[in-house]
């Protein structure tokens, strides 16, 4: 749990202590839903976990699946609006601001068909994912990446990319070897000017 807030306070310039980020941060909250909501999941009570997941999205505005596999330290930055979907999969250190979709394309089109199968988008390690962007379908997003405000993903995206528009084209490179905290969608280039 340490970890995890001291990841929050370096990521938020906001963010003044951990007991502000426990109480007042609402992806903390989702996250931690989220957590309860996957272990009965895991154990097939699927109803208690989708009711979990309902609460949270009450309480929070953040809609996670309670199968989305999340790793350690995901972000949720102000949060409200943010879907993460159900074949969803997000690595460590993963940045996420609000109204934001991972989801999947055509879901109610043959909805038999697409039971059990991967249909949502995987996140990487370090992704930063800026607000209003729709992931959408089984892409990847490769590690270090950076997906700009409303961009629209529908193809996989390599590594230290970062990806602007609709639908979304590669501007530059986001340094993996730069340990500063970027959070927009914005190149090196840009940081001259």
């Amino acid at each position: 749990m340490n970890e995890y807030l001291e990841s929050i306070i370096k990521r938020d310039p906001a963010a003044k202590s951990k007991l502000s980020v426990i109480l007042t941060y609402p992806g903390v909250k989702a996250v931690f839903f989220h957590s309860v909501a996957n272990f009965f999941s895991i154990a097939k009570f699927d109803l208690i976990a989708r009711m979990i997941s309902q609460l949270s999205r009450f309480l929070t505005g953040i809609e996670i699946h309670p199968k989305a596999k999340i790793g350690k330290n995901l972000f949720i930055d102000h949060g409200m609006g943010v879907v993460i979907g159900e074949t969803s999969e997000i690595g460590d250190n993963v940045t996420i601001y609000h109204m934001v979709t991972l989801g999947g394309i055509s879901p109610s089109v043959n909805s038999d068909d697409q039971r059990n199968i991967k249909r949502h988008p995987t996140l990487m390690d370090n992704v930063v994912v800026g607000s209003g962007a729709q992931i959408l379908g089984p892409v990847v997003v490769g590690k270090n990446s950076k997906i700009g405000a409303n961009a629209v993903v529908t193809k996989d995206v390599q590594e230290n990319s970062v990806m602007v528009g609709i639908p979304a084209k590669n501007v530059g490179e986001s340094s993996p070897d730069d340990e500063a905290f970027k959070p927009y969608g914005i190149t090196s280039d840009s940081d001259k000017n």
